[in-house]
């Protein structure tokens, strides 16, 4: 692929789910196939961090095993909704048919209806053909089931040997889901290997293995199925309930992120913790009145030094080892506990006080 694209494959691990953030680098336009609502601040914050313009959050099909994240990150970016028309999903800004295309910048996904798994499944092709986003319907030597939701096994079939083998042996397909670790497959490796379809088998095969599989039903079915009908809206509108004790940010590493600004303002709220080593502190002095010293070479072995009846503030020279005390610090059980973005240096640019 050109190296005006970039594709992120982010993994849920609670639900061995794939979601793809597809990006034209020269408008930084990108979409967002298959968000997890439990994923939205690490999807959040991957796309402010690349100063992107999500257009759009797209759903291969109503999920049953876990909530779609579509609707949280429409009510907080203004990207549309899409999925298919025949998916059932309420409040869709887009209804998207077969041959459809999706355009972000000079790149476009074409949409193909791949029913079986779902009435209302879709695979989602980029515009030259090298990925496939296959959604449940082919997954990595295997594929989705068909025994619930209007699930078919004869649709699924002609879906797979119709919509998807008839593209490039060499196509990358990128699954929604895999439960064994494996990341991605190609076109040709599944029409010779996959033990469900590929090689030799043929439609009473392919029915015959899937009718026989008595698979438990997902455990999310009953919550996942109606959250996804309403494209992950909650009930009442009700958003994720933020920290109420700073407000922190999340990056895409997942640290607690608080600005300096704050920090100085409710300076007798929050406990500072400055981990610059000591060799820094003689050459540069400057301090924050109040703040505690621990070296983050010795943190590690005093965490217990560390006060928690206030949320504990971290400080570096530049705010980069203060992110590893912050991690020392949450692995120790600290609940409240950020990293001071831009570290010493960017509390100096701010003019903010110091001893």
């Amino acid at each position: 692929m050109n190296n005006e694209f970039i594709l992120k494959q982010l993994f849920d691990d609670q639900s061995s789910t794939y979601s793809y953030l597809l990006i034209d680098r020269p408008s930084k336009q990108a979409l967002l196939i298959d968000p997890v609502y439990e994923q939205h601040e690490r999807d959040l914050s991957l796309i402010n961090e690349l100063e992107l313009k999500l257009l759009a959050c797209i759903d291969t099909h109503c999920h049953a095993d876990h909530v779609t994240g579509a609707w949280l990150m429409k009510h907080k970016v203004s990207s549309k909704i899409m999925a298919s028309v025949g998916s059932g999903i309420a409040s869709l800004d887009q209804k998207l048919k077969d041959g459809e295309q999706i355009n972000f910048g000079t790149h476009h996904l074409s949409v193909r209806e791949t029913p079986g798994h779902t009435d209302g499944c879709i695979a989602l092709v980029l515009n030259d053909e090298s990925m496939v986003f296959s959604g449940d319907c082919l997954l990595i030597r295997s594929c989705g089931r068909t025994d619930f939701q209007q699930g078919s096994a004869q649709k699924l079939y002609h879906s797979i040997k119709n919509k998807l083998f008839n593209l490039p042996n060499d196509c990358i397909v990128y699954p929604a889901h895999d439960y064994a670790g494996r990341m991605s497959s190609s076109i040709g490796e599944e029409k010779k290997l996959n033990p469900r379809i590929g090689g030799k088998a043929n439609l009473e095969d392919f029915v015959g293995y899937m009718e026989n599989m008595q698979l438990p039903h997902p455990k999310k079915l009953d919550i996942a199925v109606p959250a996804n009908l309403k494209a992950g809206r909650p009930a009442e509108d009700k958003l994720p309930i933020q920290p109420d004790w700073a407000p922190v940010t999340t990056t895409f590493s997942q640290v607690l992120q608080i600005t300096p600004q704050w920090v100085a303002s409710h300076r007798k709220e929050l406990h500072i913790l400055d981990v610059r080593p000591l060799h820094e502190l003689k050459e540069e002095s400057t301090r924050i009145e109040g703040a505690q010293h621990i070296p983050i070479n010795e943190l590690r072995d005093r965490v217990s030094e560390v006060p928690d009846d206030k949320p504990v503030m971290t400080i570096c020279r530049s705010g980069k080892r203060s992110v590893l005390a912050f991690t020392i610090l949450r692995e120790a059980g600290a609940k409240k506990v950020a990293n001071i973005d831009g570290g010493l240096l960017r509390w100096l640019e701010e003019g903010l006080p110091t001893i």
